[in-house]
């Protein structure tokens, strides 16, 4: 695909997400974000167990929204929604005067091979964007089963000026995750925004 076509594609879809966000957004309400929220098993329950924050489930897989919609919707939640998003699209497409106060990443795909580390949602960049959109405090959550791809995001928030590693502070919401029941094993780590 051309550059010139991909740009006026991303700019068209900034410009939706930005629509979509401005019915809902700026809220008095804490944001919390789940990045790649795939069935909404996880944020479906964590928005019942927390009335009082906006809960936002992004994905790209269309299938997944339609799925977690139904079960926000069979529990009559008013608190979350859902949106088919890039996640650098979606934090470009905040407003300025709103801050996320948490963000969820769990079970991201991994991308194992080398050649593709570069598609994986936590790099250097993205650390920069969440960060001009997260407020002092934020707290970034972040679980996978993949030992490689958990010590890279490890090493880049320990190297990222924006952001610092929590050490013992409890998961604050305990919910097996599709991909997590799959998992024989995991890891988790807490950012908070320095």
């Amino acid at each position: 695909m051309p550059l010139e076509i991909a740009q006026a594609l991303s700019a068209s879809r900034l410009a939706e997400i930005r629509a979509s966000l401005s019915s809902l957004l700026p809220t008095t309400r804490p944001v919390t974000l789940e990045i790649g929220s795939g069935h909404g098993h996880y944020l479906t329950a964590y928005a019942a167990a927390h009335p009082e924050r906006l809960c936002i489930g992004i994905d790209l897989i269309g299938e997944r929204l339609e799925r977690s919609a139904r079960k926000s919707n069979r529990a009559k939640l008013t608190n979350v929604v859902w949106m088919h998003a890039d996640a650098r699209l979606f934090v470009e497409a905040l407003p300025a005067d709103v801050a996320l106060s948490e963000i969820f990443v769990l079970f991201s795909d991994p991308w194992p091979k080398r050649r593709h580390w570069k598609n994986r949602v936590i790099q250097p960049e993205f650390l920069s964007l969440l960060a001009t959109k997260a407020g002092k405090g934020t707290r970034l959550y972040f679980r996978t089963d993949h030992d490689h791809y958990f010590n890279q995001v490890t090493a880049l928030i320990q190297e990222h000026p924006s952001w610092a590693l929590v050490v013992d502070e409890p998961w604050p919401f305990e919910l097996p995750t599709v991909f997590q029941q799959r998992a024989a094993s995991h890891q988790s780590l807490i950012a908070t925004r320095a």
